[in-house]
């Protein structure tokens, strides 16, 4: 079972992926948690993330869910990490599109027996995700300069 992503600024819209991801592997199932490099989430998003790459690996293997929490390659690269872990399930959540594309690509390609399962959103609207918690952190630090 594999999930991955930036996990920046870790929220309750995470664990509940994570929690989600494990349960759709079965009740034996070993989550292992793919976490973006910060050189990847600068090319793919335009800045760097706000937790560097290694404290936010620590953070997600330190998560219930989670039975071990690898850095990504250097690079967007999953068929690489498919290659290397050879996933039989391979999780993405509701906003993964670019990832979820590029796992359906390489299956195609590669005729690799993996399941994808989408999981779906969490929960009440509020601070579920990292993009709103990073503006209402902005906001508060433009209402502290006035």
């Amino acid at each position: 079972m594999l999930a991955s992503g930036v996990f920046d600024l870790i929220h309750p819209g995470h664990l509940a992926f994570l929690e989600k991801a494990k349960e759709a592997g079965g009740p034996n199932a070993t989550l292992l948690v793919v976490v973006a490099r910060d050189s990847t989430v600068e090319m793919l998003k335009g800045s760097r993330p706000i937790i560097p790459e290694e404290q936010r690996r620590i953070l997600v293997e330190g998560l219930k869910p989670v039975d071990k929490a690898v850095l990504g390659n250097e690079r967007f690269d999953m068929a690489g990490v498919l290659e290397q872990y050879k996933p039989d399930i391979v999780a993405v959540g509701y906003d993964q599109g670019l990832i979820e594309a590029e796992v359906k690509r390489i299956i195609g390609e590669k005729g690799f027996p993996i399941q994808i399962v989408k999981i779906g959103k969490f929960g009440p609207e509020g601070l579920n995700s990292s993009s709103k918690i990073k503006k209402l952190i902005a906001r508060i630090g433009r209402e502290l300069e006035r």
